[in-house]
């Protein structure tokens, strides 16, 4: 198990600094350029990390699953079970509500974004902080799964 258990650690662990990165100093970045070069930087993260977080995400599952079947049991099992929990319902969540977003997003330019491309962004933001929470919780379950003796 610990080959997967470090694997899972540090695959999930970066997930999380990247989407935490983009909630606390990317997005804020962004909205701090003059004129449309932070509508333009938005739309061009939005079509690079769409790209590759699903991928990253998958990943992220498939290696949580694998700590929590290989785990000795009890309570290590149980919270590593909960921590991919945690990391479908982000899934789920960001299919639902994110990703429509995203991929509007993604296409805007200053003369093709609609009048409440800052509305939506804002509403991306925040539904990304609550992802980005619960993801940080998913990676403590999993930790904390590692982390238990059997």
């Amino acid at each position: 198990m610990t080959t997967i258990a470090v694997l899972s650690l540090v695959v999930t662990g970066l997930l999380v600094g990247v989407e935490l990165s983009v909630a606390a100093f990317v997005g804020p970045m962004l909205d701090g350029l003059p004129g449309d070069a932070g509508l333009l930087g938005r739309a061009h993260g939005g079509r690079v990390l769409g790209r590759l977080m699903p991928w990253w995400y998958m990943a992220s599952l498939v290696l949580i699953v694998a700590v929590a079947v290989s785990a000795p049991g009890g309570a290590a099992t149980w919270a590593a079970a909960l921590g991919g929990a945690l990391l479908v319902v982000s899934v789920v969540m960001s299919l639902a509500l994110l990703v429509p977003i995203n991929n509007r997003g993604k296409t805007w330019t200053p003369r093709t974004a609609p009048s409440d491309w800052r509305e939506q962004v804002q509403r991306w933001d925040r539904l990304h902080q609550v992802r980005v929470a619960v993801i940080t919780a998913g990676f403590a379950c999993v930790a904390f799964g590692v982390a238990v003796p059997g």
